[in-house]
């Protein structure tokens, strides 16, 4: 079987890193202005590449100028980039990020061609999504493409590693085909209506959605680190100290190491504590797609001091 094929969106970034995310009504000035690919799945495939896993990327792009660039950037990363699509009915996807000084951000999407992505695109792709062994998807797509795929998966045999980001209500047949879920403190809250203020919280609501028939459960906590639950295993995975800069995609890297690590044969507990290790790294620099680290920087963090 081929490893990993990543279903998702397209973007532009325009970022601007801040002394603070302004008030509703606010104008702050002085700031660093940054121009960089971006969108879920598209960060997180080019993790997955950087990182050492072969990838198919699904994604539905604008014929304009920023799309050709993504494009351009994908295939310097050695993404698969022949199941992409270009509209010439709607523009590539951008997205608006403001970066505070301790890191975290606010960001608005105007999602452009990736708001079309169909069923129809899916089933023309199908026989790839069969010949893959794990399948990652995120939610800035439309929902029929995300369930279509997710069903010609389950069928097939292929792992389906959902990243419910943006946070939204999913279906009970949505959540039943799953192999994995990762969601983040708010989506956990959302998908379960459990408070995730900490670890026994993200452990109540992975239990919820273990009884809705996900086999594996990743809640990420941020600075705390990430919660594993199965029905064989539960485990408190703590986080990397570091200095964060910028936290755009860190959620990403951890997601497309996530699907390397199991692609590479580790155990679900050991390919976390693989994906938060690329996650430390991420968030120590600025941006979404140029913040994730190489596969050898990853590697390094593994081998002592000299």
């Amino acid at each position: 079987m081929e490893k990993i094929m990543v279903i998702g969106s397209s973007n532009t970034d325009l970022l601007i890193k801040t002394n603070r995310i302004p008030d509703p009504g606010e104008t702050v000035l002085g700031g660093t202005f940054m121009m960089n690919a971006g969108g879920k799945g598209a960060n997180q495939a080019v993790a997955v590449a950087r990182i050492g896993g072969g990838v198919k990327f699904v994604a539905k792009i604008g014929d304009d100028m920023f799309g050709q660039r993504s494009l351009e950037s994908y295939a310097r990363d050695g993404i698969d980039i022949s199941y992409i699509i270009k509209d010439g009915a709607a523009p590539s996807g951008m997205a608006l990020i403001t970066v505070d000084a301790a890191g975290e951000n606010c960001i608005v999407v105007a999602p452009g061609a990736n708001d079309r992505l169909t069923p129809a695109d899916i089933d023309a792709v199908a026989d790839a999504i069969r010949r893959s062994e794990y399948l990652l998807m995120q939610l800035e797509i439309p929902m029929p493409a995300v369930e279509y795929a997710a069903a010609i998966a389950r069928e097939a045999g292929t792992k389906v590693i959902l990243n419910p980001a943006p946070a939204a209500v999913l279906s009970d047949g949505l959540l039943s085909g799953l192999y994995m879920i990762t969601p983040n403190r708010s989506e956990s809250q959302l998908l379960t209506g459990v408070v995730v203020d900490g670890w026994e919280g993200a452990e109540r609501a992975a239990d919820v959605l273990l009884a809705r028939g996900v086999r594996n459960v990743v809640v990420t906590l941020g600075s705390l680190g990430a919660l594993v639950r199965s029905g064989e295993v539960s485990e408190r995975i703590p986080a990397h100290r570091v200095d964060a800069v910028d936290t755009t995609a860190a959620g990403d890297v951890f997601n497309g190491a996530l699907c390397v690590g199991l692609a590479e044969g580790r155990t679900l507990v050991e390919a976390v504590r693989f994906a938060t290790r690329a996650s430390s790294i991420s968030v120590t620099r600025m941006g979404a797609q140029s913040s994730i680290p190489t596969r050898a920087e990853l590697d390094s963090l593994d081998r002592p001091e000299p």
